[in-house]
């Protein structure tokens, strides 16, 4: 439905709602990420139906009695277990591309929802700077009118005028950043000149946002292993060892002695037995080849399990942190929510009343706005970091 409405809809007239899930819809299906893990899985299944991989055959001319060249061919097969190895091998691999199209998945998911989220951010901040600009932009004629009525002093119509330049020059720069986050979303989906919006006020989900915060902050497991034990990228380089050890298996069946087999012609024409068979054995005889091939197989599975180990702690480190975060800013979601936010509203209205009354001083009179959308700002703020910690938290935990 969004392919067709930006395709039957004129380019400089686009302007598409997009929702979380279907933006994530559409970017799983586009993203070149995921189109190069299915690749890397197709290419997995290809080497496995070649696991079954007989070396090539020897064709050989001899003279046995120097009178005439007799053609044969000669075929080495290698131990049955060789074959089984190379097949459980491949199919390792093929684990292990499908655990990486897990977590290209997993990071496209993220990738999305604070592209997503940059652009509600870059939203809410132009709306809440338009709203400032028009209130000094009010100001700034009322102040006007009071100078040349000789009420204010030409210091007081001087700062006026800065503040209403400052928050133009601000809500230009968060128009410019409001442009760059659709692109960015855009990049993602596929649709980078589209002109995307999320239809929706961020400063408006903060009662929404505490509610899953808190359902998920109760839902989590005491440990860390627990928490991550679904961890696509914990998986990845879980199956990585699995790989690796089968590496190890595969270097020790090719050890074994392989089948040589063959025919060829006899020496002399009128044998009664037109072909001589002949078989034999492929000792490994070169033992140290194989042994160094096993060290260097050993060693891989080594730091595979290290760098396991390595994931392990940073995901621990890294699933500390958000939740750190998490329980950080939804204390301060509350606090906005129950205190800063209704202090802020009412520090406007009543600034303004009493200003137009002349109870308050000019001076008192901006600053009591700059604290209030200070407030507002800071809120704005602490609903990115909730919600950019809660993407983490899921992201980390593979949901």
């Amino acid at each position: 439905m969004l392919l067709l409405a930006l395709a039957t809809v004129p380019a400089q007239a686009q302007q598409v709602i997009v929702r979380p899930d279907s933006a994530e819809a559409l970017a799983l299906r586009r993203h070149p990420r995921l189109r190069q893990s299915a690749q890397e899985i197709e290419e997995q299944r290809a080497l496995k139906r070649g696991s079954f991989s007989l070396r090539n055959p020897d064709f050989l001319f001899s003279a046995p009695t120097g009178e005439r060249w007799a053609p044969g061919v000669v075929q080495t097969i290698d131990f049955p277990t060789v074959y089984r190895q190379q097949a459980r091998n491949a199919q390792a691999g093929i684990t292990l591309a499908e655990r990486g199209l897990d977590v290209n998945r997993a990071t496209v998911r993220r990738d999305v929802r604070l592209a997503y989220l940059a652009l509600q951010v870059a939203e809410a901040q132009v709306r809440q700077l338009t709203y400032q600009d028009s209130l000094y932009r009010a100001l700034q004629v009322a102040t006007d009118r009071l100078f040349k009525a000789g009420e204010v002093t030409s210091l007081q119509r001087i700062s006026t005028e800065a503040e209403a330049r400052q928050v133009a020059n601000q809500l230009a720069q968060a128009v410019v950043d409001r442009r760059s986050a659709q692109r960015r979303l855009g990049l993602l989906l596929g649709l980078p000149e589209a002109d995307l919006t999320t239809g929706t006020d961020l400063r408006r989900t903060g009662q929404e946002l505490a509610r899953v915060g808190t359902e998920l902050l109760a839902g989590l497991p005491a440990q860390d292993s627990t928490a991550l034990a679904q961890s696509p990228t914990l998986a990845y380089y879980a199956q990585n060892v699995g790989l690796s050890q089968s590496g190890i298996s595969l270097v020790r069946a090719r050890r074994t002695p392989a089948l040589t087999v063959g025919y060829q012609n006899q020496a002399f024409a009128d044998s009664p037995i037109k072909y001589r068979l002949q078989f034999g054995v492929s000792v490994p005889l070169y033992f140290w080849t194989y042994r160094s091939q096993l060290q260097a197989a050993t060693a891989r599975t080594k730091a595979a399990q290290a760098q396991a180990q390595v994931q392990q702690l940073e995901l621990g480190t890294q699933y500390q942190q958000a939740l750190a975060d998490t329980r950080k800013f939804a204390a301060s979601l509350t606090y906005f929510e129950q205190t800063g936010l209704p202090q802020a509203t009412a520090i406007i209205s009543q600034s303004q009343r009493l200003f137009r009354a002349g109870e308050i001083s000019y001076l008192v009179f901006i600053q009591s706005l700059n604290q209030a959308f200070d407030i507002q700002n800071n809120y704005l703020a602490t609903i990115r970091d909730y919600r950019q910690a809660i993407t983490e938290l899921n992201y980390l935990r593979g949901q």
